[in-house]
């Protein structure tokens, strides 16, 4: 529900927008309301991206009442009541990609046409009003021609675009529902329906469980941008050409993409002097040598701050255990790879892909089913590894990775010439880059218990600690300071440790 904008004295633009009010003239069948689960994720969540630096939407105000309505959470037939909230967002604006859709002629394999399909004189009015508001430079340069005038705002969106899920990828944030209505044409993160922030890093990792093909895996996060910058390239013709569009895309996001994301990673890695072709290889082997050793992604970036750059450095065996106990147990890998699927389910899926290839493939579960196939050998695997083994295989990739690290820190000092001068800015950076706090699921899931009994101070306590997430910034929580009681046994967990094994059971939909 559109409330307003409001114009400041120095030129900025804010709109103020309720989502969960209730229905407008817009809402169809359904009753318009947001509940408080979902509320106080999108609260939280919201300030914690803006306080990681990462461009995106605010939570101006979460506002809950006793009234309810009913959601079957998981649409497993389970429907119960929960309390209406509203959140106030606020944002420059929140037109996003799917606005300019509602001028698509039919779709040749649905039939379906935008609801004002043949408008183009509206589409002229939005794309001047956008342009003019939101882009004025670009506007005052090519004021004589809206072919060039739309091409560079095309050329900025899809910069601001790749610039954007750059940063997500660096602080492992999964979005969960990338589709063109959650693209903002300012380049924000927009809309936080079911997403999650990294534990055990894992490329095809998916956050929202309703996500059956892994369509928003986080590997694929840059993949799927660029196909709806595709999409609003397409929207926006007559007025730019498609041809032109597209040129302008294949030229511009992977290339910005690239450059942003491994710029931010040699921040992450403290690579403050030189920058080397082969980062980029040095930095997918990081990633590989988290996943083959389930490392978590927030705790491993962190803790690579305090890695002793001196070959005989007493505390390399120390840093070397303090890092294999963020790399993921038997337990929590049993756990992670268990079958989805039952096994008589599989094997009759098996079964018709043998016999009915063409139904099989009509079905569309073969990625599904290829998915459970390697969770069933990589369990099997697991039943015959050993605590002991897992730990020494763990630390010679871990050995092996550090290796080629220390080779590549020793290369950035070279360049420099004060050497204790860029040990400090090696690790001011990376304590700066490097976040302590991410709002994990399950970190989420305690402050929403507690709200759903009536307290909000968990709500209040995890607030202050998202909006000051590096270490390095005054006023951080301390560790003594950021313990919250585990709901599963009671213990004090700090914020920032790995999640306990009840939070892989969390569902997010």
């Amino acid at each position: 529900m559109y409330l307003g904008e409001v114009c400041t004295a120095n030129g900025e633009r804010w709109e103020l927008q309720l989502k969960g009010a209730g229905p407008t003239p817009f809402s169809r069948q359904a009753d318009g309301r947001k509940v408080l689960r979902s509320s106080i994720r999108e609260f939280l969540c919201s300030e914690a991206m803006f306080h990681l630096g990462v461009p995106t939407t605010r939570a101006g105000a979460c506002v809950t009442s006793e009234s309810t309505v009913v959601r079957d959470v998981f649409y497993d037939g389970n429907p119960k009541y929960e309390q209406c909230t509203v959140v106030l967002r606020v944002a420059s604006t929140f037109i996003r990609f799917g606005s300019f859709e509602i001028f698509k002629s039919a779709d040749e394999h649905t039939g379906r046409a935008g609801p004002s399909v043949g408008r183009n004189d509206i589409r002229v009015q939005l794309l001047d009003y956008v342009i003019s508001s939101f882009y004025p430079e670009i506007q005052a340069a090519h004021a004589s021609d809206s072919v060039q005038r739309n091409a560079a705002f095309f050329r900025e969106v899809t910069r601001r675009t790749a610039r954007m899920v750059a940063e997500w990828q660096c602080v492992g944030f999964c979005h969960g529902v990338l589709n063109t209505d959650n693209m903002s044409i300012l380049g924000l993160t927009i809309d936080y329906g079911p997403f999650g922030f990294l534990d055990r890093y894992d490329p095809d990792h998916v956050c929202n469980a309703s996500d059956n093909t892994g369509r928003y895996a986080y590997s694929k996060q840059p993949e799927v941008c660029r196909w709806n910058l595709r999409k609003l390239a397409e929207a926006l013709q007559p007025e730019l050409p498609l041809e032109l569009g597209e040129a302008i895309l294949a030229e511009e996001f992977d290339a910005e993409f690239q450059r942003h994301y491994l710029q931010k990673m040699r921040r992450k890695l403290g690579l403050v002097q030189v920058e080397l072709e082969e980062d980029g290889a040095l930095v997918s082997k990081l990633l590989e040598t988290m996943h083959l050793t389930g490392a978590d992604f927030t705790n491993t970036f962190y803790l690579l701050s305090s890695f002793p750059v001196e070959l005989e450095s007493p505390g390399l065996a120390e840093f070397l255990a303090r890092l294999m106990e963020q790399c993921a147990s038997l337990e929590e890998l049993r756990l992670a790879f268990r079958p989805q699927m039952d096994p008589r389910q599989l094997s009759m899926m098996l079964m018709l892909a043998q016999s009915n290839p063409q139904l099989f493939a009509l079905m569309g579960t073969r990625a599904g089913i290829a998915r459970e196939l390697e969770r069933v050998e990589q369990q099997s695997r697991l039943e015959q590894l050993s605590a002991a083994e897992l730990q020494s295989r763990n630390q010679g990739h871990w050995a092996d990775w550090l290796q080629a690290y220390r080779a590549r820190l020793d290369k950035d000092l070279e360049g420099a010439g004060d050497a204790a001068a860029w040990q400090a800015e090696h690790v001011r950076v990376m304590h700066a880059n490097n976040p302590k706090y991410v709002l994990r699921n399950y970190i989420a899931q305690n402050a929403i218990e507690a709200a759903e009994r009536g307290d909000f101070s968990e709500v209040r306590r995890v607030l202050k600690l998202l909006e000051t997430p590096y270490h390095c910034e005054a006023g951080a929580a301390t560790d003594a300071e950021a313990t919250e009681a585990d709901g599963a046994d009671g213990r004090q967990r700090s914020y920032s440790s790995k999640p306990p094994l009840w939070a892989a059971e969390l569902c997010v939909t």
